[in-house]
């Protein structure tokens, strides 16, 4: 294992993906779809909804970063928000579980990671650190009654620039009370892991969203876990005699 859990003093979720089962509930949509296409449909369809799912995450993930460099991404959110409301509006009530939360995809919580959380939380400080809006994340949190458990929760305009750049882990460590470099970031993009390492914190890239394990590698995760709640193992391994076989540590790391 190449994570000094020594300097582990916080730690930083990326949510979706990595706590929240959003790809999973996308390729069954997107699958849905498929199947009323002929050759396409059963299990064949799901095979390339995947597909189709865990090909998008770069181009999504470079879109956010270039209206980043762009400085448009503040109105890209005030836009984003504006045609929420209008369809929120436009909407009959009757026909929606959360009229509040329309435009939002009802996700569920990875396996294991609310009592992940929970364990976890009598031992370190927390923050979520997302390119989603704070309200959704709010709203994530609180029905899965984990949100008290988090220190803050860091959303897309939550700091002038988002990930990859270090500023929403920078803006965590602080409302933890921890410097950077104590902080581990645990995410499944490649977004995540750059995040984590421009700001200088360790990371850790998880298998249960949208990364591919070489993708992680590369972009410089210290450890792959086959899911999220293989975290618990990894800072409390007395707990989970087993860690070391979902724990997969990167060969170079230094």
């Amino acid at each position: 294992m190449t994570v000094d859990l020594s300097r582990v003093r916080a730690l930083c979720f990326d949510v979706d993906g990595t706590i929240a089962d959003t790809d999973d509930h996308l390729v069954a949509q997107i699958a849905a779809v498929l199947d009323r296409v002929p050759l396409v449909s059963g299990r064949r369809a799901e095979r390339v909804a995947r597909q189709v799912v865990m090909g998008a995450e770069t181009p999504v993930q470079a879109a956010y970063s270039m209206l980043d460099r762009l400085g448009l991404d503040v109105p890209f959110h005030r836009l984003r928000s504006r045609v929420r409301q209008v369809r929120r509006r436009g909407t009959d009530p009757a026909h929606t579980r959360n009229v509040e939360a329309i435009d939002e995809v009802p996700h569920d919580m990875v396996p294991g990671v609310q009592e992940m959380i929970a364990e976890l939380a009598a031992d370190f400080p927390m923050c979520t650190i997302s390119t989603g809006t704070v309200p959704r994340i709010e709203r994530f949190l609180e029905h899965y009654q984990v949100r008290h458990h988090f220190a803050a929760v860091v959303g897309s305009q939550t700091t002038p620039r988002m990930k990859p750049y270090p500023d929403p882990l920078l803006y965590a460590a602080k409302a933890m009370g921890v410097a950077p470099h104590e902080c581990l970031m645990i995410g499944d993009t490649t977004m995540d892991i750059r995040t984590g390492r421009a700001a200088g914190a360790q990371t850790i890239g998880v298998l249960c969203g949208f990364g591919t394990e070489d993708e992680l590698r590369e972009a410089g995760a210290q450890l792959i876990l086959r899911t999220t709640s293989d975290l618990l193992g990894v800072l409390r391994p007395a707990q989970d005699p087993l860690h070391n076989q979902t724990a997969s540590p990167d060969p170079d790391a230094p």
